[in-house]
């Protein structure tokens, strides 16, 4: 059973760990070498942030990665989203699919959205091809945006509306998951 469980303090050292993970940074904007501290920190000024959300994905019982809605924009009715899996051993298993589906109904339905969007390295052509195929379309390249270990790298924006969710998702195969509000 999949499910997202709110981020607590409780998590902040595994969510750390992973952060950290070459397999996980290899995709993400930054490098992060953090600390207690430091996560601590960033813990308390996301609990009152009133723009985002973060879980921790949980997958049988076992905590195995982040997800989190960002600049929740009331006014625009729109927001961007990201995850990671960072316990490896359970990449593959078709988890993407019914987190990224999932998604897409809590911020059109509970959140009442009209847009979800996210930014992805153009070097995780995997991360890319899995929004594609639920409905995200690509919205541009920011050319040379972000410069990770010495390398120049593009980013890719990508985004789906309420309208083509709605119209498209009886058509896609996924399985309703528990996610705590």
């Amino acid at each position: 059973m999949l499910r997202l469980i709110k981020m607590t303090t409780a998590h902040l050292e595994k969510a750390m760990r992973w952060r950290m993970l070459p397999e996980v940074t290899r995709y993400s904007f930054t490098d992060p070498q953090l600390t207690m501290h430091e996560q601590s920190a960033w813990f308390e000024k996301i609990s009152v942030d009133s723009t985002s959300i973060y879980w921790v994905i949980n997958y049988e019982a076992n905590d195995i990665g982040v997800l989190d809605i960002c600049d929740i924009d009331r006014h625009n009715l729109r927001c961007g989203w990201g995850y990671y899996i960072g316990e490896t051993a359970y990449r593959g298993r078709g988890i993407a699919r019914n987190l990224e589906c999932n998604i897409y109904d809590f911020v059109f339905e509970q959140l009442h959205m009209n847009k979800l969007w996210c930014e992805v390295l153009a070097n995780n052509q995997k991360v890319v091809e899995i929004h594609k195929k639920y409905g995200s379309e690509v919205e541009g390249v920011l050319k040379e945006h972000i410069i990770k270990q010495g390398k120049v790298l593009d980013v890719v924006k990508m985004g789906i509306t309420r309208n083509k969710w709605m119209h498209i998702r009886d058509k896609v195969n996924y399985e309703r998951i528990d996610i705590e509000n």
